[in-house]
This record gives C-alpha cells, sequence and structure tokens, in this order.
C-alpha cells in the first residue's frame, strides 16, 4: 500500500494520447506526475514544463528505473506495450497501458505469469475506455436488470474514419498490425461486458481492398464472428477504411427489447409493432476524456488491491482479438485461448 502522506509518482511514456493521461494523474489529488519520456523532446519538454515536479527523462529503461515512480503509464506505440509492460512490472511498478496490452497470447500469457507470481500485488489496467461511456453504462444497467431480456445477440462495428493514420502513421511500420487489437478490441470489450460472458470460438474474414496500394501492409477491414457456448453469436468488425467520420455502431438484440446506436442515434426499441414509439437515449456514448479511468486506478494502487483489481477482463479482451487474429490467418474457426 502507497503511504497515504505522499502522492502515488507517475511516470508517463509516450505523450501522443499519452498526454491526455498526464493532464488525468496531474489533476488527481492523491498523484504526482514526476517523470515524461517521448521520441519528440521538445514535445516531453513541454509537457513537463506545465507540471510542478516533472523532468523529462531521456529512455524508457531510465524512466522506468527512477525510484520516484511507483506507477507506470504507457502510452507508445502498439509494438512497444509488451516489453514496457514486462519490464514496469518486473520494476516493481503498477501499469496503467492504452489498448492493446500486447500483440499476441505468448505475450499475454508472459505479462499474466509476471503478474500472478509477483510477491506484493501490483495493478494492472489496460484504457479500454468504452465501458466508461455514460450511455454503455447505462446499457449495462439495462441489460443487467432484465430490461433487454434474454441476450441472443450483439453487434460491434469499429468505424476508424481516418485511413491516414494507418497510411501515413507510425501504423504502416508495424509488421502484421492488427486493426481488431488496434481498434475493434474497444468493441470486444463492450460486447464482452455487456454478455457477461466469454466465447468460446471465433472465425474472422478481412481484406485489404482500400489500402492496397499504400504502405500499410496489413488488412484493414477484419470481420470476426464469436460463438457462446450458451448460443449467444457475437459479431465485431474492425474498420480502418470506410469513408465515414470516426464512430461506433453498436446493437444488443434482446427477447424484449432492442438497442442500437448508429449515426442516427441512440435508442430503444421495446416492440415489434411499427407505429410503436422508440425510445430515444439521450446518455453521451463517448467518454469525457481518455483519461476517466485513471481515478478508478489510482483508488486500486492506493488501497493496496482488492477483488476487483483481478485483470481477467483485461486478459480475456486481448484473448479474444488473439483468436480473431488467428482465425485470419488459417482461415479456421479458432477456439480462444484464455490465460
Amino acid at each position: 500500500m502507497i503511504e497515504s502522506n505522499k502522492p502515488l509518482g507517475v511516470g508517463v511514456v509516450g505523450l501522443g494520447v499519452g498526454r491526455k493521461l498526464v493532464e488525468s494523474f496531474d489533476s488527481h489529488p492523491l498523484c504526482e506526475v514526476v517523470g515524461v519520456c517521448d521520441h519528440d523532446v521538445e514535445l516531453a519538454q513541454e509537457v513537463a514544463e506545465g507540471l510542478r515536479n516533472c523532468s523529462v527523462i531521456d529512455s524508457f529503461e531510465q524512466l522506468v528505473s527512477d525510484p520516484r515512480i511507483e506507477a507506470m503509464a504507457i502510452a507508445s506505440y502498439d509494438d512497444d506495450h509488451y516489453e514496457q509492460v514486462m519490464n514496469s512490472l518486473r520494476a516493481g511498478k503498477h501499469v496503467f497501458v492504452e489498448k492493446p496490452l500486447c500483440q499476441n497470447m505468448e505475450e499475454l500469457s508472459n505479462i499474466a505469469y509476471q503478474i500472478r507470481s509477483a510477491e506484493a500485488r501490483k495493478v494492472l489496467r489496460s484504457n479500454l475506455i468504452m465501458r466508461a461511456a455514460p450511455l454503455y453504462k447505462q446499457i449495462k444497467e439495462l441489460i443487467d436488470g432484465g430490461a433487454i431480456g434474454e441476450v441472443f445477440a450483439l453487434d460491434g462495428d469499429y468505424l476508424y474514419g481516418r485511413v491516414e493514420k494507418i497510411t501515413d502513421g507510425w501504423r504502416g511500420d508495424i509488421e502484421n498490425y492488427s486493426v481488431m487489437l488496434g481498434g475493434g478490441i474497444h468493441l470486444v470489450d463492450l460486447i464482452l461486458w455487456f454478455a457477461n460472458d466469454r466465447p468460446t470460438t471465433a472465425i474472422s474474414s478481412g481484406n485489404q481492398i482500400v489500402t492496397r496500394d499504400s504502405r500499410f501492409r496489413s488488412n484493414d477491414f477484419v470481420s470476426t464472428t464469436l460463438e457462446f457456448d450458451s448460443g449467444v453469436v457475437a459479431r465485431i468488425t474492425a474498420n480502418y477504411g470506410g469513408v465515414h467520420p470516426h464512430q461506433h455502431v453498436v446493437r444488443v438484440f434482446g427477447t424484449k427489447a432492442t438497442f442500437l446506436i448508429d449515426d442516427c442515434g441512440a435508442r430503444l426499441h421495446r416492440t415489434r409493432d411499427p407505429a410503436g414509439e422508440v425510445e430515444w437515449l439521450e446518455a453521451e456514448p463517448h467518454a469525457a476524456h481518455k483519461g476517466l479511468m485513471v481515478p478508478e486506478f489510482v483508488e486500486a494502487v492506493l488501497e493496496g488491491g482488492h477483488a476487483q483489481d483481478n485483470p481477467q477482463w483485461v486478459f480475456d479482451n486481448l484473448s479474444v482479438c488473439a483468436a480473431a487474429d488467428r482465425s485470419l490467418a488459417t482461415g479456421l474457426r479458432e477456439t480462444v485461448r484464455y490465460v
């Protein structure tokens, strides 16, 4: 447990999205960002200048070994996450990491072993922010309260809408970049949360029609069907090439009601009658900011760990995405292997 009279020392690596995490940790009354690190040294200096006692650290290795730092926030490129998470855990740090936690099952198994075998309990979180949005918290309450009835199917479409980020940005430099891990995982997390269950199999297909003449080297569209032992079926798409603004489409089909959100808005259908009224939902479908899950992480760290600190839900989402990617590679229905 962290000393109650001492602020939680936080280090942040990666200051793109990570800049929002810096703001969230810095605004928490029980935290202090004491070190930042980024490839862009000028950006790191700019961020550090706005903080009380923050140093610009030259490398991740120096950052993670800084004795002032008790918790690491990792917002670097996707293919850096695994080594940085592992090194942070080995150094005895708590870890808050942007999605994806890592890139395959071997890496996930190593992380799970590391955190479960550690003598001192460490808190691990992945910033799967959709579950923090007011609208989806409302839908989760409706499902758990029985208002939707028995859920039999779920759909989630991750519509990226920013194709230039994969054709011109760092994602194009990553061999076998996964759009399911890079974006679809948000919808996987939401659907597993709604279903309160874990799928047993995944079958995927995909293509690279949109970006085939670019430097991006992976499928920019992937569709995965998940099957549950209960009979529930879920469909997830990670669509990075579509012509539309960034958005998510979610559908939950139950025996009493259907929930839908798309660019027409969020609504609940409680009747099959075409003349029946549609219940429009006003709750916000986006988290207010990228750091909305930071306070719960900090609370878990400061309280020294409790039952909800088990990161199994983080591991489950990665396991499902890894099975989806295996199916894409093999062309076969793949069993989801959970750690």
